[in-house]
């Protein structure tokens, strides 16, 4: 049996995800050095990256699944855990806590029902995650919705640029 022919994990795929990380892995010609872009084309599809998917890459690309899962725990930017549809990157760094960021963490938080240990909403819309800097520090307190970097936040600001993002999503469906 070849291994381009063997299938992922099913509790991680449908025939549609199952096609998608077969062509993540040809579109990087399974080439282990690739690994990182791989990943990152694996978390895009799912928005993390399912334990099953990660052993089946390891063997897809014939490395050992240690490296794999190395890779995945060692960059902050991988997630382990299902993320929300946006993931909302609050700084924490020197600058941004001097300027108040930790008021800033507190109402998002009370605003989406979230704490230390439950990090995204049950309708899998965002998760909240605090990083130790984005290198906007000269923007400072900083708040990151997905790639997007909103600079001078407030508590008020920042519930506000949530509400308007759920809005917009409630007129798409």
């Amino acid at each position: 049996m070849e291994l381009t022919q063997s299938r992922p994990p099913a509790a991680a795929s449908g025939p549609d995800k199952f096609d998608s990380v077969c062509a993540i892995l040809e579109r990087y010609s399974y080439q282990p050095a690739k690994l990182i872009p791989i990943l990152q084309a694996v978390q895009n599809e799912y928005r993390y990256l399912p334990e099953g998917v990660m052993t089946y890459v390891a063997t897809a690309l014939k490395v050992p699944p240690a490296r794999v899962f190395g890779v995945a725990t060692f960059y902050t930017y991988f997630a382990l855990e299902p993320k929300g549809k946006h993931v909302l990157r609050l700084c924490d760094g020197t600058a941004c806590h001097v300027k108040q960021s930790i008021p800033i963490l507190e109402a998002l938080r009370r605003h989406l029902g979230l704490d230390e240990k439950n990090k995204t909403t049950p309708d899998m819309l965002f998760t909240l995650d605090t990083v130790a800097c984005l290198g906007a520090c000269g923007l400072a307190p900083v708040l990151m919705v997905d790639d997007v970097v909103h600079s001078r936040m407030t508590p008020a600001a920042a519930v506000k640029l949530v509400d308007k993002i759920r809005t917009r999503e409630q007129s798409a469906n």
